[in-house]
Protein backbone atom coordinates (compact mmCIF):
# COMPACT_ATOMS: atom_id res chain seq x y z
CA UNK A 1 0.00 0.00 0.00
CA UNK A 2 2.95 2.52 0.66
CA UNK A 3 3.74 1.99 -2.54
CA UNK A 4 0.21 2.77 -4.32
CA UNK A 5 0.18 5.51 -2.17
CA UNK A 6 3.37 6.96 -4.08
CA UNK A 7 1.91 6.03 -7.58
CA UNK A 8 -1.74 7.26 -6.50
CA UNK A 9 -0.50 10.73 -4.68
CA UNK A 10 1.47 11.35 -8.24
CA UNK A 11 -1.94 10.43 -10.04
CA UNK A 12 -3.82 13.20 -7.60
CA UNK A 13 -1.24 15.75 -8.08
CA UNK A 14 -1.49 15.97 -11.73
CA UNK A 15 -5.47 15.19 -11.75
CA UNK A 16 -5.32 18.86 -9.59
CA UNK A 17 -3.11 20.76 -12.29
CA UNK A 18 -0.03 20.51 -9.48
CA UNK A 19 2.66 21.08 -12.02
CA UNK A 20 4.81 18.85 -11.10
CA UNK A 21 8.71 17.97 -13.18
CA UNK A 22 7.76 14.41 -13.90
CA UNK A 23 5.61 11.64 -12.75
CA UNK A 24 7.14 9.13 -10.87
CA UNK A 25 6.14 5.91 -9.16
CA UNK A 26 6.92 3.14 -6.37
CA UNK A 27 7.75 -0.50 -5.81
CA UNK A 28 8.20 -2.68 -3.34
CA UNK A 29 11.22 -5.34 -3.79
CA UNK A 30 11.73 -8.21 -1.50
CA UNK A 31 14.90 -11.35 -1.62
CA UNK A 32 15.08 -14.89 -0.13
CA UNK A 33 18.85 -15.48 -0.18
CA UNK A 34 18.60 -19.09 0.73
CA UNK A 35 16.22 -20.46 -1.73
CA UNK A 36 17.42 -24.08 -0.75
CA UNK A 37 15.45 -23.97 2.15
CA UNK A 38 12.27 -23.30 0.36
CA UNK A 39 13.33 -26.04 -2.89
CA UNK A 40 15.08 -23.08 -4.76
CA UNK A 41 18.64 -23.85 -6.26
CA UNK A 42 20.40 -21.87 -3.66
CA UNK A 43 20.67 -18.37 -5.91
CA UNK A 44 19.17 -15.39 -4.69
CA UNK A 45 15.68 -14.78 -5.42
CA UNK A 46 14.96 -11.48 -5.88
CA UNK A 47 10.93 -10.05 -5.97
CA UNK A 48 9.03 -7.94 -7.56
CA UNK A 49 5.75 -5.88 -6.68
CA UNK A 50 5.77 -7.81 -3.37
CA UNK A 51 2.22 -8.18 -1.41
CA UNK A 52 4.05 -8.40 2.09
CA UNK A 53 4.84 -12.17 2.34
CA UNK A 54 8.55 -11.08 2.35
CA UNK A 55 7.92 -9.86 5.80
CA UNK A 56 7.18 -13.36 7.46
CA UNK A 57 9.93 -15.28 5.51
CA UNK A 58 11.86 -12.94 3.05
CA UNK A 59 15.39 -11.76 3.83
CA UNK A 60 15.27 -8.07 2.67
CA UNK A 61 12.37 -5.66 2.18
CA UNK A 62 13.23 -2.86 -0.31
CA UNK A 63 10.88 0.08 -1.35
CA UNK A 64 11.71 2.43 -4.56
CA UNK A 65 10.06 5.44 -5.51
CA UNK A 66 11.32 7.55 -8.94
CA UNK A 67 11.05 7.51 -12.24
CA UNK A 68 12.88 5.78 -15.18
CA UNK A 69 15.93 7.84 -14.70
CA UNK A 70 16.55 8.12 -10.74
CA UNK A 71 15.53 7.70 -7.37
CA UNK A 72 13.74 9.95 -5.58
CA UNK A 73 13.31 7.82 -2.39
CA UNK A 74 13.83 4.05 -0.56
CA UNK A 75 13.15 2.32 2.32
CA UNK A 76 15.22 -0.79 3.14
CA UNK A 77 14.70 -3.47 6.34
CA UNK A 78 17.89 -5.67 6.02
CA UNK A 79 16.30 -9.46 8.18
CA UNK A 80 20.62 -11.12 7.32
CA UNK A 81 23.88 -10.38 7.05
CA UNK A 82 25.65 -11.08 3.21
CA UNK A 83 23.59 -9.25 0.75
CA UNK A 84 26.45 -8.35 -1.61
CA UNK A 85 26.86 -5.42 -4.05
CA UNK A 86 26.22 -7.49 -7.15
CA UNK A 87 22.63 -8.54 -5.50
CA UNK A 88 21.59 -5.25 -4.44
CA UNK A 89 22.10 -3.77 -7.74
CA UNK A 90 20.21 -6.50 -9.62
CA UNK A 91 17.29 -5.54 -7.45
CA UNK A 92 17.86 -1.83 -8.20
CA UNK A 93 17.75 -2.80 -11.60
CA UNK A 94 14.52 -4.37 -11.55
CA UNK A 95 12.72 -2.33 -9.40
CA UNK A 96 13.79 0.61 -11.87
CA UNK A 97 12.33 -2.16 -14.88
CA UNK A 98 9.35 -1.90 -12.53
CA UNK A 99 9.08 1.49 -11.87
CA UNK A 100 9.45 1.88 -15.59
CA UNK A 101 6.28 -0.59 -16.02
CA UNK A 102 4.26 0.89 -13.75
CA UNK A 103 4.87 4.16 -14.51
CA UNK A 104 3.71 3.23 -18.22
CA UNK A 105 0.65 2.17 -16.79
CA UNK A 106 0.40 5.35 -15.27
CA UNK A 107 0.23 7.21 -18.27
CA UNK A 108 -2.97 5.04 -19.47
CA UNK A 109 -4.84 6.59 -16.83
CA UNK A 110 -7.92 8.70 -18.31
CA UNK A 111 -8.33 11.17 -17.90
CA UNK A 112 -4.69 12.47 -18.51
CA UNK A 113 -2.72 15.02 -16.26
CA UNK A 114 -4.52 18.32 -16.06
CA UNK A 115 -2.56 21.06 -17.79
CA UNK A 116 -4.25 23.91 -15.56
CA UNK A 117 -4.17 24.05 -11.37
CA UNK A 118 -7.72 23.10 -9.98
CA UNK A 119 -9.25 26.47 -9.09
CA UNK A 120 -9.56 24.66 -5.58
CA UNK A 121 -6.27 24.36 -5.24
CA UNK A 122 -4.39 26.27 -2.54
CA UNK A 123 -1.96 28.99 -3.70
CA UNK A 124 1.05 29.78 -1.47
CA UNK A 125 3.11 33.14 -2.38
CA UNK A 126 6.52 33.78 -0.31
CA UNK A 127 8.11 36.86 0.09
CA UNK A 128 10.43 38.89 1.67
CA UNK A 129 10.14 42.47 3.61
CA UNK A 130 12.69 43.79 5.61
CA UNK A 131 12.25 42.12 9.20
CA UNK A 132 11.53 45.46 11.16
CA UNK A 133 8.38 45.83 8.66
CA UNK A 134 6.89 42.44 9.94
CA UNK A 135 4.99 44.06 12.63
CA UNK A 136 3.89 46.40 10.39
CA UNK A 137 1.57 43.45 8.59
CA UNK A 138 0.40 41.91 11.69
CA UNK A 139 -0.61 45.44 13.24
CA UNK A 140 -1.47 45.90 16.68
CA UNK A 141 -3.20 43.08 17.71
CA UNK A 142 -2.89 41.39 14.70
CA UNK A 143 -5.94 43.48 13.45
CA UNK A 144 -3.99 44.42 10.41
CA UNK A 145 -3.42 41.21 8.99
CA UNK A 146 -7.28 40.08 10.14
CA UNK A 147 -8.17 43.02 7.86
CA UNK A 148 -6.37 41.76 4.71
CA UNK A 149 -7.78 38.46 5.33
CA UNK A 150 -11.36 39.80 5.60
CA UNK A 151 -10.68 41.86 3.04
CA UNK A 152 -9.28 39.92 0.20
CA UNK A 153 -10.34 36.57 0.28
CA UNK A 154 -6.65 35.66 1.49
CA UNK A 155 -7.10 32.03 3.25
CA UNK A 156 -3.86 32.93 5.17
CA UNK A 157 -0.71 35.02 6.22
CA UNK A 158 2.15 33.60 7.46
CA UNK A 159 4.81 36.22 8.70
CA UNK A 160 8.11 35.37 9.82
CA UNK A 161 10.37 37.25 12.56
CA UNK A 162 13.35 37.17 9.43
CA UNK A 163 10.87 39.04 7.27
CA UNK A 164 9.48 35.69 5.55
CA UNK A 165 5.80 36.12 4.27
CA UNK A 166 3.97 33.52 3.28
CA UNK A 167 0.19 34.12 1.47
CA UNK A 168 -1.70 31.39 1.24
CA UNK A 169 -5.21 31.57 -1.17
Amino acid sequence: TSMASVCGGCLALQDAGVPIKFPVAGIAMGLVLDTQEFGGDGTPLILSDITGSEDASGDMDLKVAGNEHGISAFQMDIKVVGITLPVMEQALLQARDGRKHILNEMLKCSPPPCKALSPHAPVIHVMKVKPNKVNLIIGSGGRTIKSILEETGVYAIDARDDGTVRRTW
